[in-house]
């Protein structure tokens, strides 16, 4: 099993502890995306409370990657996926953050 696909199978474990209903290929296409940041383990969580990480998962991910166009419902969409993981969970693992997100704005396709 390759570092990739272990980080996956971390990655899919996380979410069905979680009760998060995402595809494994939407996991492994977004770990994949993400390259070596996943290995990283500062870069491999997102800090829920730092704002200045929520401006640029927003600025970065939803508007430059998924094309979305910048509004107070972009805020709103970071702040349920929060809730969703778990406010209180340490492990916010940016892929499942990223994979939740790309599946609230229906864009899969851009990992397609």
């Amino acid at each position: 099993m390759s570092k990739l696909e272990e980080k996956i199978a971390a990655y899919v474990a996380e979410a069905k502890k979680l009760n998060l209903s995402i595809d494994e290929k939407l996991i492994g296409a977004v770990a994949k995306g993400l390259g070596p940041s996943i290995y990283n383990a500062d870069a491999e969580t997102i800090a829920a409370s730092d704002k200045a990480e929520l401006d640029r998962l927003k600025a970065n991910f939803l508007i430059k990657k998924l094309g979305l166009k910048d509004g107070p419902e972009l805020d709103k969409a970071i702040e349920e996926v929060i809730d969703q993981v778990g406010k209180s969970n340490r492990n916010k693992y940016r892929v499942i953050v990223y994979a939740l997100l790309t599946k609230k704005f229906k864009k899969e396709n851009v990992y397609a």
